[in-house]
């Protein structure tokens, strides 16, 4: 893939051919994964957004999807952020408020950020280190801010009283998070972690100024450090954003702040919301996960539709969990053997297929991932399983005859169901009988697959699952599902990895400075993971993505995992 096409996002100045549709540049299939499409500097005119749920919150120390990651970067900026654009540069960070990136020191467990000068909030006041350091203290509250991430409440090295700003007002936190002058912000951490820089991309770095906190109610009107701010706001039906004139263009070269407005809605049905885009009627689908089925049936039989689509491939794996709590799978060679009998092709066509399901995965780490490298412990012929070696790994368990266990899955994801299904008569093909059983998706991970007792005591050996990155390096894929130390009574998301090799490569990657070495420390991570025949990949997620008519400079962008928003432009 080819660098940005904009650059700083202000996009090219040569003219794209004319579509006959009068759409702007020519529609192709996958025209925005390489190249900024139907590229613009033209300023103007009101962008037309949906959103088929509401938000968690518009709050930046409240939020965890990763559309509001991307969209949040109307009105918000933090220190770092993903390089704008297409290609694989959009999977690293690049300074935002900050000058540079941060600066590590004490062996990892210290990292320093300077602030730009002439930052300034909406209301012309300007912005200062103690702004996101407060920012970032008054996040660590997960009873007023339930929905944001949890990594600096567990990164930095808080005060043992410290209960958040509200219940502990006057316990000072500058041990986690300090600001030693107006343009500088130093995080103290408990233990070296080199993904700093990833972290700090996340929405409790963006500024919030402490006079203007009003807590929970702070998602009503949050305090622009962008290039726009909130016009109005109505919760559960949608809000308007307008050009923030404090916001200065000098400081940012990475938000070309095309539209002259934004007008989002809210609880939009998803069927619907697909319709009025393939009409015309709203330019984005902010979600920006694909189509929905009804949808992708339209699309990709249509030429001139499907000529609007990209079919990126996104860092979230779908796969199954061999678990190793019971018998005979506490047995590496019994697992193994469910490696070999699996028919991959069907536990893809489960999935949708290679466009709407996604890539044949063959380890752990999907493509998007920074360092990324495929291998296949278990290759066999054409993907669709190997009876004889299956039975050779189940003679070497013990188990000659097969054995019998239980495969749960998500119940009100039929693709989960089919997959369950496809491993059900593969593996009956080596012996191995399954039994499946389905759980809502509410209480799958707190009750039954992720619940250690349940699973110990129903015979749960096999369970479909799925990842997505919170950032797209090893440790941002990788640390929640593979690290035995995460695992607790219930509530887990790493179903069956319990390997002390496997932790010990986890601590010595996350503390590894040199980015070069620390992605090779990661590929060996997921070597590890995939020797030891704990996690059953499926398929390297993809989405389809559908261009709005008359949206200008849409690119895909790797950081993002959906269209790069900030770039946007109309017609």
């Amino acid at each position: 893939m080819v660098l940005s096409a904009c650059g700083g996002g202000g996009g090219s100045t040569q003219q794209p051919a004319q579509s006959a549709s009068g759409d702007g540049a020519q529609p192709a299939f996958n025209a925005a994964l390489t190249q900024v499409f139907n590229p613009s500097t033209k300023k103007g005119g009101t962008l037309k957004a949906a959103n088929y749920s509401d938000w968690d919150s518009l709050d930046p120390g409240d939020t965890y999807y990763g559309y509001s990651f991307n969209f949040g970067r109307f009105y918000w900026r933090t220190l770092t952020t993903y390089k704008p654009g297409p290609g694989p540069d959009g999977n690293t960070v690049v300074p935002d408020l900050a000058e540079a990136l941060g600066e590590a020191s004490d062996g990892g467990k210290t990292w320093t950020y300077k602030l730009k000068s002439g930052l300034k909030f909406e209301d012309g006041t300007p912005i200062t280190a103690k702004d996101v350091a407060y920012a970032v203290a008054r996040s660590f509250d997960k009873e007023t801010f339930p929905h944001g991430p949890s990594y600096l409440n567990e990164l930095l090295d808080w005060p043992k009283d410290f209960k958040g700003v509200y219940k502990t007002p006057d316990v000072d936190y500058k041990s986690a998070v300090e600001a030693t002058d107006d343009t500088t912000v130093v995080f103290h951490l408990k233990k070296p972690f080199a993904s700093m820089d990833y972290v700090v991309q996340m929405p409790m770095s963006a500024p919030v100024p402490k006079d203007k906190d009003t807590g929970a109610k702070y998602k009503e009107h949050v305090i622009s450090s962008g290039p726009y701010k909130f016009e109005k706001n109505e919760i559960g039906k949608g809000f308007t954003l307008v050009r923030n004139d404090q916001w200065d263009a000098s400081t940012d070269p990475l938000r070309p702040a095309l539209p002259d407005r934004i007008e989002v809605q809210v609880n939009v049905n998803a069927d619907d919301l697909d319709n009025q885009i393939i009409a015309g009627d709203l330019h984005l689908d902010i979600q920006g996960t694909g189509l929905q089925p009804a949808a992708l049936g339209k699309v990709l039989p249509d030429p001139a539709l499907k000529a609007r689509a990209d079919n990126p491939t996104i860092p979230r794996l779908w796969y199954a969990s061999v678990i190793p709590y019971n018998k005979p799978l506490d047995n590496i060679n019994c697992r193994k053997a469910v490696m070999w009998a699996a028919d991959r092709v069907a536990n893809q066509t489960a999935f949708g297929g290679p466009v709407a399901g996604g890539d044949l995965a063959t380890n752990v780490l999907p493509p998007p991932i920074v360092g990324q490298e495929k291998f296949d412990l278990y290759a066999t012929p054409e993907s669709k399983g190997d009876v004889n070696k299956a039975k050779e790994a189940l003679t070497a368990c013990g188990q000659p005859n097969g054995f019998e266990t239980t495969m749960t899955y998500r119940s009100d994801r039929p693709r989960e169901k089919a997959l369950a299904e496809a491993m059900q008569q593969a593996l009956s093909k080596a012996g191995i009988k399954l039994t499946l059983k389905g759980f809502p998706s509410s209480s799958y991970f707190s009750d039954y697959a992720g619940n250690v007792d349940y699973v110990k005591s129903h015979n749960i050996g096999l369970a479909a699952h799925g990842w997505g990155s919170d950032w797209p390096d090893g440790y941002g894929f990788l640390q929640a599902i593979v690290d035995s130390r995460t695992i607790r009574p219930a509530g887990n998301y790493n179903l069956s990895v319990k390997n002390d090799e496997v932790d010990k490569l986890i601590d010595q990657a996350s503390a590894e400075l040199d980015a070069t070495a620390r992605a090779k420390l990661w590929v060996e991570v997921d070597k590890k993971v995939m020797e030891d025949a704990s996690i059953l990949p499926v398929v390297w997620a993809k989405s389809l993505l559908l261009r709005g008519k008359g949206l200008t400079n849409i690119a895909y962008n790797e950081g993002q995992s959906m269209y790069d928003y900030i770039l946007l432009g109309v017609e």
